[in-house]
């Protein structure tokens, strides 16, 4: 028959979530770029854009999910959608890749940074001791992807309460991550403006800590999910996603401990605060 499909890919239909969510990027950063400059009316900007980009994320992804309760992700489809995952962490590993490097650009070579004293840390900083709430986070986010990997082994084993649980466990892992480092942030004994030690580990760290309230959203979703009864043993790529990418945000947490908290305040006062 004419039309009839004979192949295992699925051929999306035209979609609007592409065209829209682009347009709100780019009122997004518009409003970041206004609301930098001191525009009154900037802030507004980029909420209404987040606003639109959020609204888009959750539209086209409940088209996905909907694409594979009605069948449509066979199992080359889900290789490529693992293909695309995989592809997607792989940039965000060169994203921390640009932020390693400006740190260890002025770290390794304090003599040619004139602002930092010829040393690093640069004379005067006094440093977050790194075997007090680094190290207890460090744990925390070791123990969340223990958590996350009996919840992964549960799944394929077709116990469901194993899976919410490891689920809860992980997201209250998160969050406690998440706190103990605003904490940590609010206690610094070093601004991110005015040198090049601050600026250079709050990049590194927030940006670390922006990808750990994203996975935590991300196992949040998938924790919903499996209330609903989605996911299978043989079907579950979203939480496979999820458990990915918290993964990565475990492996690269490490880096920032021991580069830039053990290694990168290596000599300097230690804060008492």
């Amino acid at each position: 028959m004419a039309g009839a499909k004979n192949h295992d890919y699925h051929i999306l239909a035209p979609s609007p979530w592409p065209l829209v969510g682009s347009m709100a990027a780019l009122v997004m950063a518009s409003g970041a770029i206004m609301w930098m400059h001191g525009a009154a009316y900037g802030g507004w900007v980029f909420f209404a854009g987040l606003a639109g980009v959020l609204f888009t994320m959750f539209s086209w992804w409940s088209d996905v999910i909907r694409e594979a309760h009605q069948g449509d992700h066979t199992p080359v489809v889900q290789l490529h959608l693992r293909y695309g995952m995989i592809l997607f962490i792989a940039s965000e590993v060169m994203f921390f890749v640009g932020w390693f490097w400006a740190y260890f650009d002025a770290s390794l070579f304090p003599k040619a940074v004139e602002a930092v004293g010829g040393v690093w840390p640069p004379k005067g900083i006094e440093v977050i001791d790194p075997f007090a709430f680094p190290l207890l986070n460090t744990l925390i986010l070791l123990c969340s992807g223990t958590t996350v990997t009996w919840a992964h082994h549960a799944l394929i084993h077709g116990d469901r309460d194993g899976l919410k649980k490891g689920l809860w466990l992980t997201i209250l892992l998160g969050l406690l991550f998440t706190s103990i480092q605003a904490f940590e942030y609010a206690h610094a004994p070093f601004a991110f403006k005015g040198n090049i030690f601050g600026a250079t580990f709050f990049m590194a760290t927030g940006f670390h800590g922006f990808h750990v309230i994203v996975g935590t959203l991300f196992l949040i979703v998938n924790l919903i999910r499996a209330y609903k009864g989605d996911f299978t043993p043989r079907q579950h790529f979203g939480f496979e996603a999820a458990a990915w990418y918290w993964h990565f945000v475990d492996v690269v947490w490490l880096f920032l401990f021991v580069t830039i908290y053990v290694w990168g305040g290596w000599g300097a006062p230690v804060h008492a605060g």
